[in-house]
């Protein structure tokens, strides 16, 4: 059997990796790029590493929920992401599901 702090990654990570997504959406209600999100989500207490971040948003943006333009006018250029129409709605039901969920959490956790 695995030790205690092994167990406990192995669930962090498991509990982690759907909220992740619900995270990243919220911040893409206006044109970011990547590392510009990281910093943003890293200000709100939550750690996403660049490795799961930009495969996150090039799987979103296949699924159509996000569109990208990349912006050349600086000396780097920077492909910055957003909400599509389809994916706004999915963040809207997503949050919505979120609250729900919470709601029941706390309930049955005696919070």
């Amino acid at each position: 059997m695995p030790e205690m702090d092994e167990l406990f990654s192995i669930f962090d990570t498991e509990l982690k990796r759907g909220t992740l997504t619900l995270i990243v959406l919220s911040q893409l209600q206006q044109p970011q790029y990547g590392y510009s999100l990281i910093q943003n989500i890293a200000e709100k207490k939550v750690e996403i590493e660049a490795g799961t971040l930009y495969p996150m948003l090039r799987r979103l943006e296949k699924q159509g929920v996000l569109v990208s333009d990349w912006d050349t006018t600086e000396s780097r250029p920077r492909k910055y992401y957003q909400l599509s129409p389809d994916g706004q709605e999915l963040f809207r039901r997503l949050k919505e599901n979120w609250a729900r969920l919470s709601r029941n959490m706390k309930e049955i956790l005696g919070e």
